[in-house]
């Protein structure tokens, strides 16, 4: 980056007295664009709008550009600029469906080596993502292999192309099982009894699931397009593309993970439901099997379960250490009802099961229903919700009341009767540990009092309220400093509670599969309910009033909490918003 900024000065963007500020601060700091936008020398827009121009008339090669990134800079608005400026479009290949016959006309090398990627076809032209929109050697060549159509040249992130090249490059490698499965459909060889070798489709299925295992996938999602089938694993909460095939491989592919799960694989038109247990990598998995009809197929979603999985401790679950303390008070008590709320796929189980784990005792029968039961734990009853046999939480709850349990835990609250019979139980001297989905702690009180119960009941039964969300942290091998706009600057800057204040992201790299995260913790709010706030539900007040009672009693929002967490270097102020939005 020495060059660009020597430019910069030539072209009057900065002067060498700014870059001398710098150099005398004390501490001295380096000479970076990542400092000089910190320190207010230069805008960040400033910088966007120079490059774009230099980049255009080819005063700046595109190879400076992708360095931006670890100056801290967001290189996409940089690169939509640059477009701009050359007037091609600028392709989101995460929003862009790949051709695959498309892509596969094309060496593979060829593609690596100029950094691009055939798109789409058309009656007119052939649109091609390059790297570097400017490399003329590279278009010609491309345009070659493509002699009946022109190219149109278009331009992405960097990286983006750069996960398309090695998705597609691992669908190269997946050709032989592929052409396998084909030629038993052929031969009608897909069931054949008494193989020595597994069919070709067993061992494609067995690659998706070391795949997803490998790169710390919680669901695989198996689903048909209108040109292919793809595969995409959800990785910390975000689903990545990791295989794309044609089409046809999809009904052998969904007939056998269905004969697996043993579902009907006739049945195309209902949704079904069903379980696979096999060893992946030396250990046990559970994959949760549920298929959906669609326009085009059929989508199939596979979770992932890891029987060998310790349960995670409540200490360790990511709870910062304010949120810890009043949690762990709450569960405590003898009697009355403990929610967690948050949406689905927000980590309230694993919150419940933590507990449990931190409030068992042998003096105690502890009974749990649940749909279903995720994770063995001893020493506790775990009941399987069975609606087929009408056993539904609410009749699930009746009976346990009946068993002299100490302690319940309810997977979830779905019907007010499950609810009304919840909060019986803790006014009659259990306690009650559930979940309930909410956006936030506070509305999951008007949201039981909009299910029906009586707001006396309510103020007597709960206990405390803890709201969550699971955000991304930071990759530990590519972390940086990050420079705010200015506008979200002024939106924290209540909860910033340090003088000159650092964040943090990822800028990509291989160990984080370019993503900038790797593994997942929790941001949480939790709010005992006090005397003067059990007195205010009772008396109807209004959620307005509940929060302004809460902030006097020292209640810290989710998104406060997320704040302290993006300044502690966990996690990114981009995640907190994505996750937290005020």
């Amino acid at each position: 980056m020495v060059e660009l900024t020597e430019q910069m000065v030539r072209d009057g963007i900065v002067t060498k007295e700014d870059l001398a500020k710098l150099v005398r601060r004390r501490p001295p700091l380096k000479i970076t664009l990542g400092n000089m936008i910190k320190e207010k020398i230069v805008d960040v827009e400033k910088i966007e709008d120079y490059i774009a121009k230099k980049a255009r008339n080819g005063s700046i090669p595109f190879s400076w550009i992708k360095e931006l990134e670890k100056e801290g800079i967001n290189l996409e608005p940089v690169i939509r600029k640059v477009a701009e400026e050359l007037h091609i479009p600028y392709v989101d290949l995460d929003e862009k469906e790949i051709d695959v016959q498309l892509f596969s006309r094309v060496p593979y090398n060829q593609l690596l080596r100029y950094h691009a990627v055939p798109v789409e076809e058309t009656d007119l032209n052939v649109l091609v993502v390059f790297e570097d929109p400017l490399d003329m050697g590279a278009q010609d060549a491309l345009q070659r292999l493509f002699p009946r159509k022109p190219i149109q040249v278009a331009t992405s992130l960097p990286k983006k192309i750069m996960e398309v090249l090695q998705r597609m490059e691992l669908s190269e490698s997946l050709k032989e099982y592929v052409d396998a499965i084909r030629r038993d459909l052929k031969d009608g060889g897909m069931e054949k009894e008494g193989e020595e070798e597994s069919p070709a489709v067993l061992k494609l299925i067995d690659l998706i699931f070391k795949n997803a295992v490998f790169k710390r996938a919680s669901d695989i999602h198996i689903e048909a397009t209108e040109k292919n089938c793809i595969v995409r694993d959800r990785i910390d909460g975000m689903l990545t593309q990791s295989f794309v095939f044609d089409k046809d491989i999809f009904s052998p592919l969904a007939s056998r993970i269905k004969l697996l799960a043993n579902l009907d694989i006739a049945e195309k038109r209902k949704p079904q439901d069903g379980r696979i247990t096999t060893k992946v990598a030396g250990r046990e998995f559970d994959f949760r099997v549920s298929t959906l009809p669609t326009l085009l197929g059929e989508s199939i979603v596979l979770r992932i379960l890891d029987k060998s999985k310790v349960l995670v401790k409540l200490e360790e679950a990511g709870m910062s250490e304010f949120c810890y303390k009043r949690f762990t008070e709450a569960i405590k008590v003898p009697y009355g009802i403990v929610l967690v709320t948050g949406p689905t796929g927000s980590g309230k189980t694993t919150t419940l099961y933590g507990a449990l784990n931190a409030i068992k005792d042998v003096k105690d029968k502890i009974i749990t229903v649940e749909d279903p039961v995720e994770y063995q734990m001893p020493g506790i009853q775990q009941v399987q919700v069975n609606p087929h046999a009408d056993l539904t939480f609410a009749a699930a709850l009746r009976s346990i009341l009946r068993q002299d349990p100490d302690k319940i835990m309810i997977g979830e609250i779905r019907d007010t009767e499950t609810l009304r019979i919840a909060i019986q139980a803790a006014l009659t001297g259990h306690l009650v540990l559930s979940t309930l989905h909410t956006n936030d702690a506070l509305s999951a009180v008007t949201r039981i009092i909009d299910m029906g119960i009586e707001s006396y009941l309510v103020s007597g039964a709960l206990v405390a309220i803890q709201a969550q969300r699971l955000v991304r942290k930071i990759c530990p091998y590519c972390k940086t400093t990050e420079i705010l706009t200015s506008h979200v600057m002024e939106e924290i800057q209540p909860y910033i509670n340090v003088d000159n204040p650092v964040f943090y992201h990822g800028t990509g790299c291989k160990e984080c599969n370019n993503t900038g995260y790797m593994g997942r913790e929790m941001i949480a709010e939790v709010l005992p309910i006090s005397e003067k706030l059990s007195r205010m539900i009772a008396a109807n007040a209004s959620k307005e009033q509940l929060t302004e009672q809460a902030m006097k009693e020292g209640f810290v929002t989710m998104f406060e909490d997320g704040i302290h967490k993006a300044l502690a270097g966990e996690t990114t102020v981009e995640e907190i918003f994505r996750v937290a939005r005020l």
